[in-house]
């Protein structure tokens, strides 16, 4: 079978089919849980570079010696880099379409997270409401809630600007 031959790029984008994704404001029904797909595992080599790029010099999370002197079994991984995964890992479902972030609460880190462990996000829809500035957009907030093995290592609320179907 001879092979396939190449396409250009105007071929591929001309062939393309987009697929819509994320969600208005009508289909935030409070209580709605939404378990976002993909998860990540987590590496030294992600805990490294995170902390370096933030400028997070804190040894526990690079030095095993310092980490395991208070308590841990090794480098933990650098709670904010829990946190932006968990985060990033329920976009596509929340908060894709666009809309201002209007920022994060009650962020509770429960357990450590080591270079290894794989995280997945659920998130459920804990308030919906008109925004009185805004006729085009509502405000949600979720409750969003990091796993490792069906256990809970983070969780926060977080409320999002979300477009609405008739403004789209």
């Amino acid at each position: 079978m001879p092979p396939t031959p190449l396409r250009s790029a105007d071929e591929i984008r001309q062939a393309a089919v987009l697929l819509p994704k994320g969600c208005y404001f009508e289909d935030f029904e409070p209580g709605r849980v939404f378990e976002h797909h993909w998860g990540r595992t987590l590496t030294e080599s992600d805990n490294s570079f995170f902390s370096t790029m933030t400028v997070h010099f804190n040894p526990i999370y690079f030095n095993q010696e310092h980490a395991q002197s208070l308590g841990y079994e090794r480098c933990p991984v650098n709670p904010y880099l829990v946190f932006n995964l968990v985060f990033g890992l329920s976009t596509e479902d929340l908060s894709e379409l666009g809309g201002a972030f209007l920022g994060v609460d009650d962020m509770v880190f429960e357990q450590p997270v080591y270079p290894g462990d794989t995280l997945v996000a659920r998130s459920t829809v804990v308030d919906r409401r008109n925004s009185s500035s805004r006729k085009d957009q509502g405000i949600v907030t979720w409750h969003t809630e990091g796993l490792r093995k069906g256990q809970r290592v983070i969780h926060f609320r977080r409320t999002n600007l979300v477009l609405r179907k008739n403004a789209a």
